[in-house]
């Protein structure tokens, strides 16, 4: 595919552009940020984005540490039912959470505070998995930050 010059990406205008080709859209403000003609930027639009990448980033490491808190109850409750899948998603599932933090240190400080307020939910996916009552798995999580990122550790 060709890709745009500059110019007739400085020339398609902005309001066509984010409801109808949004990669055309994000091209286009890269090369007016590049120009710096900030006064022709789709702030409005920009700020969204923005925002949007916030809450994603956040989200897939939240949805990450319930699987992983999901799969180590499972480990830890059914350790004669224990597999390689089991290990390779707890695997996966640190690999894309470390992935995520060295790209955004910030995003460390609140794996602690995922694990709390998805954990109840980890249980019940552990639960239906394993055939066992919630009742079995303890109340509130006891994995530390440390244990849950841990390559090693496995209960």
């Amino acid at each position: 595919m060709n890709q745009l010059t500059p110019t007739a990406l400085l020339a398609y205008r902005a309001d066509s552009g984010y409801d109808t080709d949004y990669l055309l859209w994000i091209e286009r403000q890269r090369s007016l940020l590049q120009a710096q003609q900030f006064e022709q930027l789709d702030l409005d639009n920009i700020i969204e984005e923005f925002g949007a990448m916030a809450i994603n980033q956040r989200h897939e490491v939240r949805s990450r540490v319930e699987v992983l808190l999901m799969h180590l109850r499972k480990c830890q409750f059914q350790p004669e039912h224990k597999s390689v899948s089991w290990l390779g998603t707890i695997h996966e599932q640190r690999s894309h959470i470390e992935q995520r933090l060295e790209d955004s240190p910030s995003l460390r400080k609140l794996v602690g505070e995922f694990a709390l307020k998805r954990y109840a939910s980890a249980v019940r996916w552990a639960a239906s998995d394993t055939g066992l009552p919630v009742s079995c798995f303890p109340e509130f999580n006891l994995y530390t930050e440390e244990q849950l990122l841990d390559p090693d550790f496995v209960p």
